[in-house]
């Protein structure tokens, strides 16, 4: 299952991401991290200290790596440098699977040991001053979207994704690579005004959409997010012990995390598992042809002096049944 997090910066969308991954960990569940924020906290929230968060290996400045391992020999795609973000997979094409070893998880990801698992942890990079005025972050998080748009996942494996803060995900196709989306809302009228936006994109995309309350302290909290998203909330969160000494990166075991927290977060993941009887990969392959087209027609051909259509496989439908090249 493909999961996304996201929200408003400051609504604790890393904090419950980093939640759900220790849950899904702790059963033994193989996941795959992804931090896609322009803030990277995902690693700190799963208990690196500050000089191995800084020495994870970003996705960003391996892209070429990337690309040209996915690219395989798929004869639409001429070149690694010819691909872009949207850039969809062909008969040729490489793909990755949740659990395999494969180049570009050696390349990309690093094991982070949980107190009851381990998961795949991979990162983005951060935004950094050399970025400003040259590159738009969405070039760094294009890694992440590549990286999902060749990427086959079955039932009771996870790829869980922290996205940047507020809209910016829509300024691609990434928001439709997920099978669910929580969209973490603290009560206030800034907290759900992201909910908004998304709700908006997610109705003509179907993109499946929940609410998770954040920071909830009361009845007027609770009723002010039910009279705000409606059907849509999920579940709340309220004040947490555990939470907050592992903010001062001292957490206690997992399993000592209020039975609360816990009820919560395997209401996320019921919620996650009952997408994938939903799933659609002709819709979900269509989704990736649309926004391919759609970048490839505003930019991607002049900035490669390509005609990137060529690359689309009328006949290619992603789906676990597929065979990778090898």
């Amino acid at each position: 299952m493909k999961i996304a997090f996201v929200g408003k910066g400051g609504s604790g969308k890393t904090t419950l991401s980093s939640l759900f991954i220790r849950h899904l960990a702790a059963t033994a569940a193989p996941v795959v991290a992804v931090d896609a924020d322009i803030n990277q906290h995902l690693g700190a929230a799963l208990g690196l200290d500050e000089a191995e968060a800084a020495d994870l290996p970003a996705m960003g400045e391996r892209l070429g790596l990337i690309k040209d391992y996915l690219r395989g020999s798929n004869p639409r795609i001429a070149s690694a440098d010819t691909m872009i973000k949207t850039t969809p997979p062909g008969e040729g094409s490489r793909l990755l699977r949740v659990c395999e070893s494969n180049p570009v998880y050696e390349a990309c990801a690093r094991t982070v040991e949980l107190d009851g698992g381990a998961v795949r942890l991979m990162v983005t990079g951060p935004f950094t001053d050399a970025d400003l005025g040259v590159a738009c972050y969405h070039s760094k998080t294009g890694a992440v979207e590549l990286c999902l748009n060749h990427l086959v996942d079955g039932p009771g494996e996870y790829v869980v994704v922290d996205m940047t803060a507020g809209s910016d995900s829509f300024a691609s196709g990434m928001f439709t690579r997920f099978d669910i989306t929580f969209l973490v809302a603290e009560p206030t009228r800034k907290g759900v005004s992201v909910y908004r936006q998304y709700k908006e994109y997610a109705r003509d995309f179907g993109v499946a959409l929940k609410v998770v309350g954040n920071k909830v302290q009361g009845q007027d909290d609770l009723d002010f997010l039910r009279a705000e998203v409606g059907e849509d909330l999920l579940v709340t969160v309220g004040h947490s012990d555990w939470v907050r000494s592992m903010e001062k990166g001292c957490p206690p075991r997992f399993e000592l995390l209020e039975d609360v927290n816990h009820r919560a977060l395997r209401t996320l993941r019921s919620a996650a598992d009952g997408t994938y009887a939903l799933r659609d990969w002709e819709s979900y392959t269509r989704q990736m042809v649309h926004f391919h087209l759609k970048n490839a027609g505003s930019w991607g051909n002049e900035r490669t002096g390509t005609d990137l259509a060529a690359q689309v496989d009328p006949g290619f439908v992603l789906g676990e049944g597929v065979v990778a090249t090898a």
